[in-house]
């Protein structure tokens, strides 16, 4: 049996993989009301794929608890921040939630950190508190994920896996469990290297999204069309850059590039720079909103209305979301007033929050789209007449603007 730590959005598509491929699971996490919610027959979160997969899991026998179980494997998927300060992970959720496994978990176990960690978090992070409790008998195994909201289901089934471990044999069987549901090759090296490998990943597609946005505030400046250099650029063969966009949200970009400044700061010069550039961008759509306002004489900020809560479209995941961003910049400069809108989010998350397209559109004259959700993309026909700021070059519209 296969005890799954953390629920969220990683965890529990993952229990419910391993459970409807044959493999006997049960999912912990210390959210009761979460908990509750599973065990009710629903999930937790929207994503395509995900009901059916739940509803295969329950059939299959998975079961969800707060208590942690006693088996041979355990697959560790709790958040890790990072230090806003120092740039460092916080590897605390990773480490409590082994403190509270090692209690329950016979010798010989093998702890799966799914996690995305630095380099070195087993290392300096989860042995010293192994050591501590005198369970030097459990293996430790990193199984990074590799899926992104949105997509998750087939990118479980599809997407290529690393599995770092100790001991060869150790990361084999791993592997094996992991080869019941995925499609994709899976690869055994080192913990560090499988430390290292998923946050280069993720950090890769960071500064190359910088790279865009940079583009855009040069071209902005001196009046030119970063979307048609863009397109003209990538029609040569070993050119493919990427679109500019109002920021860098979720968990994964926005976050794990800055474990590896905070570990190397005098060596992390490149991703330092281009981290500031992707977190500078929700500021700089700000200031786009500031220059359209005065352009067309529009005083009453109230009347702005921002498209999109979540950090990508057609998911509801709000996590680093640029709109959040936004107006906690916003904020900081003592103003207030904008119009928020997202067919995504149903409860109440931020002030002036809005629950149906039309009557945010009535009540706004400048729309800004932050997200481009499905539904903005088939309604483009209800912003004629109004002022369009559009973040990711969706809007056809005669007069609309760019960042």
């Amino acid at each position: 049996m296969v005890n799954v730590i953390g629920l969220g959005y990683i965890g529990l598509p993952t229990a419910l993989m391993l459970s409807s491929h044959g493999v006997e699971v049960t999912g912990t996490d210390y959210n009761s009301d979460l908990v509750a919610t599973l065990n009710a027959g629903k999930t937790t979160f929207k994503e395509e794929g995900l009901d059916e997969l739940f509803r295969d899991a329950v059939r299959a026998g998975i079961k969800f608890t707060t208590e942690y179980q006693v088996t041979d494997t355990y697959i560790i998927s709790v958040p890790t921040p990072y230090d806003k300060f120092s740039k460092k992970i916080d590897a605390g959720y990773v480490v409590a939630a082994v403190k509270e496994v090692m209690k329950a978990a016979p010798r010989g176990a093998v702890l799966i950190i799914e996690s995305t960690v630095s380099p070195g978090t087993v290392e300096k992070y989860i042995r010293p508190a192994v050591a501590e409790a005198g369970r030097g008998d459990l293996q430790l195994v990193h199984a990074p994920e590799r899926i992104i909201p949105g997509n998750m289901v087939y990118e479980l089934l599809h997407n290529n896996r690393t599995i770092g471990a100790d001991d060869k044999e150790v990361g084999e069987k791993v592997k094996k469990l992991y080869a019941s549901f995925c499609e994709g090759e899976i690869v055994v090296t080192d913990i560090k290297t499988a430390e290292m490998t998923k946050v280069v990943e993720n950090t890769f597609r960071a500064v190359n999204i910088a790279f865009a946005n940079e583009l855009a505030k040069i071209c902005r400046y001196d009046d030119m069309d970063v979307y048609e250099i863009i397109r003209i650029c990538n029609m040569h063969p070993r050119v493919n850059i990427l679109q500019p966009g109002p920021g860098v949200g979720g968990h994964c970009i926005s976050v794990d590039p800055w474990f590896l400044v905070g570990d190397y700061p005098s060596l992390a010069k490149v991703i330092d720079e281009s981290m500031k550039t992707n977190d500078g961008m929700p500021d700089f759509v700000l200031n786009r909103i500031y220059e359209i306002m005065k352009e067309k004489g529009m005083t009453d900020i109230s009347r702005v209305g921002l498209y999109g809560l979540t950090y990508k479209e057609n998911v509801d995941d709000m996590r680093e979301s640029p709109t959040l961003q936004l107006l906690e910049s916003q904020e900081r400069h003592l103003a207030s007033g904008l119009k928020v809108y997202d067919p995504f989010i149903k409860n109440d998350v931020v002030k002036n929050q809005y629950h149906d397209l039309d009557c945010f559109l009535d009540d706004v004259d400048l729309v800004v789209i932050m997200v481009k959700h499905n539904e903005i993309r088939e309604n483009m026909e209800k912003l004629a007449g109004k002022t369009v700021l559009d973040c990711h070059n969706i809007c056809k519209l005669e007069g609309t603007y760019h960042i």
